[in-house]
């Protein structure tokens, strides 16, 4: 559905259904103040937390609770909002929205609130999107970088690169126009200095934002390996309680198991799996399947290796057969040499110097400190910080388009000073910027985006 903005009153819950203490009506359109009068039979003072009685078409007491008044345009919308704070009963909170409705006012849509917010220009999209991750939050980081976003962290960010990129535009077009005879203005060591400090800013954003998409988003991470390697008794401890079947049969373990589990708070999408190896069981070789699978959709895998039964030129073999062909160029592997308690610490050096490597013992949980580190820096979150803000695919994606088209401009410009297509290509990267805040955005992305949104937000 495509979001239009409307004139109309809205109303909805914002709080979640349910049984509690405490539930909030909001309503947001114009001339609010009627919807008060009717509901409550006083006046308000705006931004003024008053306890009255609310009352239904019959002048009956409905409830008794709060009500709050913020007039436009200082509301979070950018109307008249007004909230109703009742007893949170399912029964009541319906009688209060019914006297809304009966008043002329309609439920309102999936984040319609927070999409009148973004056409009224009281937020921009990175900020409207991040309330919803900050709603969605999973862990205390994400829910610290989804704040920064929603504060204008990484909205500032932006808009400094759309206004770097405005002023070049100007310079190059300029240019273009009032072409001069005996000086080539395109060949200016600012243009050129210019163009170049974009680039490199707009890097160091996508680093940012794709540290700030893990923090939201999290990790897929598989744990493969021969059977009997440990790998159900790691995800276990993973786990923090016993969810895999571990047994010294080999073959154990069928089908994928998998759980969400924190790992320095960072999300992570755990997932067991059957041992890799060559079988006839038709059972087995349907879970071998499933973990190629897996395999080709994980950020991070760890390769589990028995080093009481450790045949390097072997192994090596089987990781490039089943794991180093089918993952993703963004994937990383790490070796996990488990069972360090039978017979030490694995040496051999041809293996470690393909893959990053760790010692465990699952058993004695020695060296499990050491891989949550190596996990952390597989993923570039090794010098995360509290400044990280929240971003999403879709943010990283417009960076990255941007950065292609400021890097094909210094093309055009370096090697053919062509003015007309640097300026084309500025103009470009301009539009992908101005996508991410919603400033140039297709309609029927911006529907996708509210239509994600909780109902009353």
């Amino acid at each position: 559905m495509v979001f239009a903005q409307d004139n109309d009153t809205i109303v909805a819950s914002a709080t979640a259904p349910g049984v509690a203490g405490i539930g909030i009506v909001r309503i947001s359109g114009n001339n609010i103040s009627t919807y008060i009068n009717e509901i409550i039979n006083d006046d308000l003072e705006p931004r003024k937390a008053s306890y009255k009685s609310f009352y239904d078409s019959n002048k009956k007491v409905i409830d008794q609770g709060i009500v709050i008044y913020f007039p436009s345009p200082d509301s979070f919308t950018g109307e008249d909002v007004a909230e109703f704070h009742c007893h949170g009963g399912k029964i009541i909170m319906e009688m209060v929205i019914e006297r809304c409705l009966e008043l002329g006012a309609r439920l309102a849509r999936p984040g319609e609130f927070s999409e009148r917010a973004f056409l009224n220009d009281k937020i921009d999209l990175i900020q409207a999107e991040s309330i919803s991750d900050l709603i969605n939050a999973s862990s205390k980081a994400s829910a610290q970088s989804a704040l920064l976003s929603m504060q204008g962290v990484f909205s500032d960010l932006v808009n400094e690169l759309i206004e770097e990129i405005i002023n070049l535009r100007k310079f190059v077009e300029a240019c273009i126009d009032f072409p001069a005879e005996d000086i080539d203005f395109l060949k200016d060591d600012d243009l050129t200095n210019g163009l170049n400090n974009c680039i490199r800013k707009i890097n160091e954003t996508i680093e940012q934002a794709q540290q700030g998409r893990v923090i939201q988003e999290g990790v897929r991470l598989a744990i493969v390996g021969k059977p009997n390697a440990g790998k159900s008794s790691l995800f276990n401890l993973f786990a923090g309680e016993d969810l895999a079947i571990v047994t010294d049969i080999p073959g154990t373990t069928r089908d994928l198991l998998k759980e969400n589990v924190f790992i320095d708070d960072l999300p992570v999408y755990l997932t067991d799996s059957a041992g890799l190896r060559e079988t006839i069981d038709p059972i087995e070789s349907e879970g071998i399947r499933r973990v190629h699978s897996e395999i080709k959709f994980a950020s991070i895998i760890l390769y589990v290796i028995d080093v009481s039964a450790f045949n390097p030129g072997e192994d090596l073999k089987l990781i490039e057969k089943n794991v180093g062909k089918l993952v993703s160029k963004d994937c990383s592997i790490i070796l996990v040499f488990n069972k360090t308690d039978l017979c030490g610490i694995s040496t051999d050096q041809n293996m470690k110097s393909h893959y990053p490597s760790v010692d465990i013992s699952v058993k004695n949980k020695t060296g499990i400190d050491n891989l949550k580190k190596l996990i952390i820096e597989a993923i570039g979150l090794n010098d995360v910080g509290e400044n990280v803000f929240t971003a999403r695919r879709r943010h990283v994606k417009e960076l990255t388009n941007a950065l292609r088209y400021l890097e094909m401009g210094k093309v055009q410009l370096t090697n053919a000073g062509a003015g007309e297509l640097l300026a084309e290509d500025l103009k470009l990267a301009q539009n992908c910027l101005s996508g991410i805040t919603g400033s140039y955005l297709a309609d029927d992305l911006l529907g996708e985006i509210f239509s994600s949104f909780c109902i009353g937000k």
